[in-house]
């Protein structure tokens, strides 16, 4: 089966990554840090081409919808009402998910404090609805009295993007590069390594100081505008859709509550399945198999 055009472009990209990282290895300083940017690459672009070879055979016609499915994931979590409570529930969140994912046989990056990069085949497709409000209603620790909480995190679940999915004209771009502050040693203070990028169409701004090599931020600030202006176009077309198509593709958007976890009543409740799945905490361990499976047959039966 002929390499479709949107993962020869991600492979090309990886391949590309992979050669600087080769050149920068050359430098004693830098060396270890560059094997160890050269053996992710090449596990990603591993899994990128075991999960093509894989693929069923079938029509050579591909939807886009399809196409997004097979891609990578970067999965966003932040507390929302609820205070400090909110946080540590985004944060068992964050763990419920990296351990699901190690169920999967994915491989699982940090991408800063709230959110990870989930490398593997099909991500999206099995994790796209997973995005919205989480409600969580339990004693928090942090709780003396034992009064029970009632707390929300939201999740983002955006497929990981190139040019060719959502084209940027480089001269809409902005950028600006500044020294990261906090831990790093004298490179991360001395070196305008951080990337500020400004949308102008849109105002939209990301900052990204992650990594300590002013090109990889660059690349990582460039994949996360391309994240934020794909959800604004899916929430944009959503909103254009009659009410009926709306209640029946209601696929778990931001503003809307998709799950609550009951834990004083040992309950998860979806709510656009209208389920209850019990065993909270083999759910929390990753055990999400049942929840996913009974979303995908919902939404995709109706595509």
């Amino acid at each position: 089966m002929d390499t479709p055009e949107y993962l020869k472009t991600v492979i090309e990209e990886i391949d590309k990554k992979i050669a600087e990282a080769k050149t920068v290895a050359s430098d004693p300083a830098m060396a270890d840090l560059a094997h160890e940017e050269i053996k992710r690459l090449e596990e990603e672009k591993s899994l990128l081409l075991n999960s093509q070879t894989r693929e069923d055979t079938g029509s050579t016609e591909e939807s886009t919808d399809n196409q997004l499915d097979r891609r990578n994931i970067i999965l966003e979590i932040r507390g929302a009402a609820g205070g400090e409570e909110a946080k540590l529930w985004g944060e068992d969140l964050l763990r419920m998910y990296t351990r699901y994912a190690q169920t999967q046989g994915w491989k699982v990056y940090p991408e800063g404090s709230q959110a990870i990069k989930i490398v593997g085949r099909g991500v999206y497709g099995k994790l796209k609805y997973e995005a919205g409000v989480h409600r969580v209603q339990r004693v928090p620790v942090t709780e003396a009295s034992g009064r029970v909480h009632t707390s929300t995190a939201t999740v983002a679940v955006l497929p990981e993007l190139e040019d060719v999915d959502i084209h940027i004209d480089p001269s809409d771009l902005e950028w600006d590069f500044f020294r990261a502050g906090g831990h790093g040693g004298q490179n991360v203070n001395k070196v305008s390594s951080a990337v500020r990028l400004v949308y102008k169409p849109t105002g939209t701004v990301v900052t990204c100081s992650e990594e300590r090599d002013q090109s990889k931020n660059r690349d990582k600030a460039l994949s996360k505008l391309r994240q934020l202006l794909w959800e604004l176009e899916q929430e944009r077309q959503l909103s254009e859709m009659t009410a009926e198509r709306r209640n029946q593709i209601g696929t778990g958007m931001r503003n809307e509550k998709i799950r609550t976890y009951n834990f004083l009543q040992d309950r998860v409740t979806d709510h656009r399945l209208n389920e209850n799945f019990h065993n909270i905490s083999v759910i929390m361990e990753g055990k999400l198999n049942e929840i996913i499976a009974g979303l995908q047959k919902k939404y995709e039966e109706k595509a």
